[in-house]
């Protein structure tokens, strides 16, 4: 910092608040240096969730038209199960998350999937049940170019991280179509076993599916 030249005049501001003049040496920050500007925070630096080709992150606002294009994807739709496919505006969406977003806090256990820069589909553990300490897990890849090549599976062990070491959950379970083959071979790849199975108990494009209860322990799980 530069101390101020004794040969120079001192700079006046007119105060018009008390009627005289005011000296600010050259040396100090003027007023408007002072408003403080807040530093923007780099979403990298803030991942709690990074594994070795995705990182699972907060929602954003900016995520939101990615995630309406596959919300609307038939394909996306029906390899995930779940209600039959229904569109969703982008208007909505929005909305939705802005509700969301007014109320403050903490965002839970939802998150992006992110690999190679860009979001390729989301993920989420959800139903916990506080007294038994289980949870149901939901991911959806919805870059078909993402599909087969175990961007699924480390999300899911990312999850799971969440589930049991942070969470301390006993159980994580889910559900999933008998006929979804690639999405079976995955969770089977992450430790979860087959459960239970409601015969006929699912209709997905235009016949009826058996829907397969599949869950993994704690004590199961290669942390």
């Amino acid at each position: 910092m530069s101390m101020p030249n004794e040969k120079e005049q001192p700079e006046y501001t007119d105060n018009a608040e008390i009627g005289e003049l005011e000296v600010i040496p050259d040396f100090l920050p003027r007023p408007e240096e002072l408003v403080f500007q807040p530093k923007r925070v780099k979403t990298e630096e803030t991942s709690l969730l990074q594994g070795e080709r995705v990182r699972l992150r907060a929602r954003e606002r900016e995520d939101l038209a990615r995630l309406c294009e596959f919300n609307n994807d038939m394909a996306v739709e029906l390899a995930g199960g779940g209600d039959p496919p229904m569109p969703q505006s982008y208007s909505r969406l929005l909305a939705e998350f802005d509700e969301e977003v007014a109320k403050g806090g903490r965002d839970g256990t939802s998150y992006v999937i992110e690999a190679d820069g860009k979001v390729i589909g989301q993920c989420a553990l959800f139903n916990v049940d506080e007294i038994a300490r289980t949870a149901e897990l939901g991911i959806t890849i919805g870059d078909a170019a993402y599909w087969g090549r175990g961007y699924g599976r480390e999300s899911v062990r990312l999850l799971l991280r969440v589930a049991f070491r942070y969470r301390h959950v006993h159980k994580v379970w889910l559900y999933v179509h008998a006929g979804n083959e690639r999405a079976r071979r995955a969770y089977a790849a992450c430790g979860f076993v087959e459960e239970g199975r409601l015969r006929a108990h699912v209709w997905s494009d235009g016949r009826y599916d058996d829907l397969l209860v599949m869950g993994i322990l704690a004590e199961e799980w290669q942390g």
